[in-house]
């Protein structure tokens, strides 16, 4: 399983990123896909992760309402849309892939990251 992710840069606070996450290496029709986050000095934290088969999603409070997780089975692809950045929201996005319904994320993308900028 390959996981890339693209769509990191600088924005200004209270502006708008989406980030993508294109999967490979194998059908994708259960698991989920998530997107975590490492801000400077911090632990990696959860931000967000949809259900390929129902596409329940869920959320990080921090973000709820802000953020936006969604994907394109067609395309083996799991979008992020970000609004209201915040500086506080500076940090490498990684996305993930847990195949079993475990929540337990076993492929890793190279992250991305993402500046705030006050």
């Amino acid at each position: 399983v390959q996981l890339q992710a693209s769509g990191g840069g600088l924005v200004q606070a209270g502006g708008s990123q989406r980030l993508s996450c294109a999967a490979s290496g194998r059908t994708f029709s259960r698991g989920h896909m998530g997107w975590f986050r490492r801000a400077p000095g911090k632990e990696r934290e959860f931000v967000a992760a949809i259900s390929w088969s129902s596409d329940t999603r869920s959320y990080a409070d921090s973000v709820k309402g802000r953020f936006t997780i969604s994907r394109d089975k067609a395309k083996n692809t799991v979008y992020l849309q970000m609004n209201s950045l915040k500086p506080e929201d500076t940090a490498v996005y990684y996305c993930a892939f847990e195949p079993y319904g475990s929540a337990e994320y076993d492929y890793w993308g190279q992250g991305t990251l993402v500046t705030v900028s006050s």
